[in-house]
């Protein structure tokens, strides 16, 4: 009797982007007046000025076209997710030449001799760095290039690929989450609210330091449990298949010698990074600069090594292939939202939102905005996005309810952050899962103890605060 599987990530994205199609012939149709706001150079909403369009029910054509319309833009040729996609390429690529030259198994090695016995440290640390990231940056496509490293080396370690996949993305979710000063989030949100980004700051830091630890133990407690008894991972019958996926042939009880080439590789490889976190937050850098940072690093390896040509070649593309799905997925993730904003049902959504809160108290108010804001960060993962959407018809409404618009900006961020930590419409969490080869129910039912846990967390943090 054949075993059922759960439906893969490309399903699960295309029947939701069938269900938002349906949706688009049901939903009023509807758009508001929208004015250029100079500090952020973007066109934002304008509150009260919702009115009804000319439906464009979406149908089968449109569902169709919506992974490639998630990816650009046919009519404009306007780039959507396709920048994110080739990052993913070359980051493949880029990995595959590092990791062929050895230097990442030599260091990981390294490592892991130096933590005997102490490999559980890695986790806190690993976790703080990338919710440091999330906080002051937003970390989220960034974190895409972090994942087979990480993986491999929890995998060294004696954990398992779900171990390094929670890592990355509750480190940096939970950071994105209690973002501090994060522009694409809170300064992003607090000027559409009219408020300094620095107002609210202490709930937020509350919020993240606390949220940050209920992470760190839910994966600290997971990996124990899996470096105990391997039988208690949650992917233990692929396992095996991922041991050799993410260590390419090499086993468990074989640690290569670090040498001196294996230390100039990492040298340029941590470079990379390094200027990779600078170049987003200093220089205003994005995929282009991202993807031809990468692209320069790699041929610089495969100089200083003697790669030759055909093998740098060869080890790019087996690179650039490994992460073809993922590049793929992102189009498909980023399509439900073309969808929705084609058939004009976005901006009617926001309006029922912005009916439900009038006339609520204080209580009332700021945790029907939280969950309204969980609900609309499906429909627009990004925080920016959301931010620039939302936060100029919910900021006002605050002061009808005698609530500072501060608790809106953290309610919002604190919204998105958490939804965005499991979100099938969020290019980076299917994007993450299919790098680290996690099947998206498994995350699930990782994933969600926690995330009920920091629902309870942020609705007592925002209840208490608007006192």
């Amino acid at each position: 009797m054949s075993k059922s599987r759960f439906p893969t990530a490309f399903t699960i994205l295309f029947t939701l982007t069938i269900l938002v199609a349906i949706a688009t012939w049901f939903i009023p149709a509807g758009k508001y007046d929208r004015t250029l706001n100079a500090e952020l150079g973007k066109e934002v909403p304008v509150p009260g000025s919702y009115h009804q369009v000319e439906r464009n029910p979406q149908g089968p054509i449109d569902v169709l076209m919506a992974p490639i319309a998630g990816l650009y833009n046919p009519k404009t040729g306007q780039a959507n997710a396709i920048n994110v996609s080739v990052f993913v390429l070359v980051i493949g690529g880029y990995l595959m030449v590092v990791k062929r030259t050895g230097a990442i198994d030599a260091g990981i090695a390294h490592v892991l001799m130096a933590l005997k016995g102490r490999e559980r440290l890695m986790i806190p640390i690993l976790m703080g760095l990338f919710a440091l990231g999330g906080t002051v940056d937003g970390m989220a496509e960034e974190t895409l290039a972090f994942y087979a490293l990480v993986i491999s080396m929890m995998i060294r370690a004696g954990y398992d690929s779900l171990t390094g996949v929670a890592v990355i993305m509750l480190g940096a979710g939970m950071g994105t989450l209690g973002s501090t000063i994060n522009p694409f989030a809170t300064a992003i949100a607090s000027d559409a609210a009219g408020i300094p980004f620095t107002k609210g700051i202490g709930l937020r830091l509350a919020i993240l330091g606390i949220g940050w630890i209920f992470c760190v133990f839910w994966v600290m407690r997971y990996a124990a449990k899996v470096k105990a008894d391997h039988s208690k991972s949650l992917i233990a019958d692929i396992q095996k298949d991922n041991e050799k996926h993410f260590l390419h042939g090499v086993t468990m009880d074989e640690l290569p010698e670090f040498t001196h080439s294996h230390a100039r590789v990492l040298v340029i490889f941590a470079t990379s990074f390094g200027m990779l976190i600078y170049g987003v937050s200093a220089l205003g850098w994005w995929m282009a600069e991202m993807s031809t940072l990468f692209l320069g690093s790699s041929i610089l390896i495969a100089l200083i090594t003697r790669m030759g040509e055909h093998a740098y070649i060869d080890n790019f593309l087996d690179g650039a292939k490994d992460l073809l799905g993922v590049a793929l997925i992102i189009g498909v993730a980023r399509g439900i939202v073309v969808v929705m904003n084609a058939g004009s049902i976005t901006d009617t959504v926001l309006h029922w939102s912005e009916q439900l809160l009038s006339g609520l108290g204080k209580v009332a108010f700021i945790n029907v905005v939280f969950w309204l804001e969980l609900m609309l960060s499906f429909f627009v993962p990004s925080s920016s996005g959301l931010a620039v959407l939302s936060m100029p018809i919910m900021a006002p409404l605050a002061g009808f309810s005698d609530v500072g618009a501060e608790f809106v900006v953290t309610a919002f961020q604190s919204a998105s952050g958490l939804l965005n930590l499991f979100n099938p419409t969020f290019a980076v969490v299917m994007g993450g899962l299919a790098i680290g080869r996690v099947p998206y129910h498994t995350w699930l039912h990782f994933c969600m103890p926690l995330v009920l846990m920091l629902f309870v967390l942020i609705t007592l943090a925002l209840s208490l605060s608007v006192y």
